[in-house]
């Protein structure tokens, strides 16, 4: 019998206690590990290569989405998420064949997700399209919850994970799927996520868009220099120049440069 090595991440005692007695009493199921927040639940993944992965959604500082959009993805095992919502909040998961567990977990439902993971595995389904397959599931769901203000952004760098406080953070610009975050003391950091998706997590009075691909930190912008074509280009401290796109213009004059 194939054994399935399993993973769990909640950063609630009980309820990570609750989920690992119901597995050890599965047969063919192995828990290789336990993490108490996503950013050890990254570390231990990518240290034990499970087979499958129960991932808390609301985690704080890196939640069950978190840790999916900091694993490699040759090291994203199959990915179960348990989460408090009810079953409106994610069906966006449903929909893209990603397996869910709501809390309290039910042990019948527990093991038919064990099923299919064992089935999954046992025809090697884990196909090389997962990985953006399970991300685009995450923004989905993401996009239905109400957005809840970041306090910091949680930053894959080589082999560590960086929590960078939000207020630290000069200027967020895309490129393509990639945001490369600059801060205040010109560090650099590049993560994978939509601009739109990171602006509906900030705080407006804050930081405001200055075109289609830039955020800046308004506590940070030095001064605002209009320039021949009736739009500006915002000085930051330090010398960094960005230009506000015709159409962003009226925001910037109604929001930084009115009394």
């Amino acid at each position: 019998m194939t054994v399935l090595r399993v993973v769990i991440a909640d950063d609630e005692r009980p309820a990570r206690s609750f989920l690992a007695a119901m597995l050890r009493n599965f047969e063919g199921v192995e828990l290789v590990g336990e993490a108490a927040n996503g950013a050890e639940c990254v570390e231990l993944i990518e240290q034990l290569a499970p087979d499958l992965a129960f991932l808390d959604l609301q985690m704080p500082e890196v939640d069950g989405l978190g840790v999916v959009r900091l694993l490699r993805k040759e090291k994203l095992p199959l990915i179960a998420f348990v989460t408090a919502y009810d079953e409106y909040a994610v069906r966006a998961f449903e929909m893209n064949a990603v397996d869910y567990l709501l809390k309290p977990v039910d042990p019948a439902r527990l093991r038919n997700t064990i099923n299919r993971a064992m089935e999954r595995l046992e025809r090697a389904e884990l196909r090389p399209d997962d990985a953006e397959r399970l991300r685009a599931a995450a923004s989905d769901y993401a996009g239905s919850l109400p957005p809840t203000l970041l306090r910091r952004i949680p930053v894959r760098k080589r082999d560590d994970i960086f929590l960078v406080p939000v207020d630290q953070v000069m200027s967020v610009v895309a490129d393509g799927e990639l945001l490369h975050l600059l801060t205040r003391t010109a560090e650099r950091y590049t993560i994978t996520y939509r601009l739109k998706d990171l602006e509906l997590r900030l705080d407006p009075a804050q930081f405001v868009r200055i075109s289609r691909g830039t955020l800046l930190n308004v506590a940070m912008i030095q001064k605002i220099t209009p320039v021949p074509g009736g739009t500006y280009v915002a000085v930051m401290h330090g010398g960094a120049q960005h230009q506000v796109s015709r159409i962003r213009g009226r925001v910037i004059r109604d929001q930084l440069l009115r009394l």
